[in-house]
């Protein structure tokens, strides 16, 4: 079957034809490739089309896809097991692997996926703190849970819902939102309600309006005013862990969470998530402790393995990341000198190996509203020249672009070629 044909057909058994809303492609107007293999910084499509892949799976390939020592970690398990819904080495392995090489995570709870590890973070803090209100910030999307779905940026800024149907006014009631990288918008919510504040979550690299790095103040700032009421910080690094740095956003900033989440890179392509944080604090945890979470196939052996093999991998090869730190920067370079030449406006946010161009008059992109101030049509025509070139970039103005080990010069060079045709 073909793209068009497979896609057609899927439309009639699930919704939109996919089982995430921005894989449709349906703002910009064009049937999404239905891919089929994946080879280092390469997808192939069921039409036989080859693209240099600057998605990634939306960030967690960053080894490139079908990496060896990944896929024999994952076969070798398969061979002894598929799950257990019981205690496995491996998955000691992976955690104490993480509390060794990690600042600030002294114990870890394993789950499966970004969003389960977030609410999971939230559920702890508040059952530490004995509070229910938890701060978040307009444009950062920690995942489909109710009470983050409100102004939550990417998918749901790209769909151009408000909020979501089905989620209960009770389900956001205590969801207190501030403006990114303005730290008296959080202080005025404390000064109302700090009393029940049990903390704050924020993206310290939000990569769901597009990329938009938090300022050093501002995360500083957040610290000092959890410290101040008796709130936790909790940096939600499920993009930014092991990408913009091995040791995540926080590593750069010097900034100290009291809980961090993570996902994506570290199951190594498989559905895997984790929250770990200051050992008192992780203790709360059933069966420890009085807050209950749990899930069967947290841990499954599988992707633990596939996790074990990445994060090693990378733990052991720290120059990859002074690799894509240079491509990025080549590319982030190369694409402001292409619109300067073209009359574009064009603001490029970058941090690590993860992007945005950002197609907007304003002369710089720190918060939700500059965000939305882009010109998404001219995105929609920027996306539709450089796929039908072969680069695979984000359907989405309001997503990233991710770089990997896998990338190469004359790939950035292929890039900025097309992008000067344009």
């Amino acid at each position: 079957m073909r793209n068009l044909e497979i896609f057609e057909e899927s439309k009639k058994y699930m919704p939109g034809g996919v089982n995430s809303p921005v894989r449709a492609f349906t703002n910009v107007t064009i049937n999404p490739p239905v891919m089929k293999k994946g080879e280092g910084s390469h997808i192939f499509d069921e039409d036989g089309n080859e693209y240099i892949d600057f998605i990634a799976s939306w960030g967690p390939m960053i080894l490139g896809h079908n990496d060896k020592d990944v896929v024999k970690a994952i076969k070798d398990m398969v061979d002894n097991a598929l799950t257990f819904g019981a205690p496995t080495e491996v998955e000691l392995l992976l955690a104490r692997h993480m509390v060794n090489t990690l600042d600030n995570v002294d114990m870890v709870r394993m789950v499966n996926s970004g969003t389960e590890a977030t609410m999971s973070a939230v559920k702890l803090a508040r059952g530490y703190t004995k509070k229910d209100k938890i701060v978040k910030f307009a444009g950062c999307y920690h995942g489909h849970f109710d009470g983050f779905l409100v102004e939550a940026g990417s998918g749901v800024l790209t769909e151009r819902i408000p909020g979501s149907p089905g989620v209960p006014k009770s389900s956001i009631e205590n969801t207190l939102i501030a403006k990114y990288n303005d730290i008296q918008s959080v202080r005025d919510l404390f000064v109302k309600y700090g009393d029940d504040i049990a903390g704050v979550i924020v993206e310290p690299v939000a990569g769901n309006m597009g990329v938009i790095p938090g300022t050093k103040e501002f995360l500083e700032g957040l610290r000092k005013v959890c410290d101040e009421y008796g709130a936790l910080l909790i940096f939600d690094e499920v993009m930014t862990g092991f990408r913009v740095a091995y040791k995540g956003a926080q590593s750069l900033y010097g900034v100290v969470p009291d809980l961090t989440t993570f996902a994506k890179i570290m199951g190594g392509g498989l559905p895997c998530g984790a929250y770990g944080g200051k050992r008192e604090i992780m203790e709360n945890l059933s069966p420890m402790g009085p807050v209950y979470q749990a899930g069967t196939m947290s841990g499954n052996p599988v992707v633990m393995a596939a996790g074990y093999a990445t994060l090693t991998k990378l733990y052991n090869n720290l120059h990859y990341y002074d690799h894509v730190e240079k491509l990025a920067n080549t590319l982030k370079m190369g694409m402001e000198e292409v619109a300067k030449e073209k009359g574009i406006s064009l603001v490029i946010n970058r941090c690590g190996s993860m992007m945005t161009p950002f197609f907007t008059e304003k002369e710089s992109v720190v918060d939700y509203e500059d965000a939305k101030t882009c010109d998404t049509a001219l995105y929609g025509r920027f996306f539709h020249h450089m796929i039908n070139g072969g680069m695979y970039i984000s359907p989405s103005q309001f997503e990233a672009m991710f770089i990997g080990v896998k990338h190469s010069e004359a790939e950035i060079e292929k890039f900025l070629e097309l992008m000067r045709k344009f």
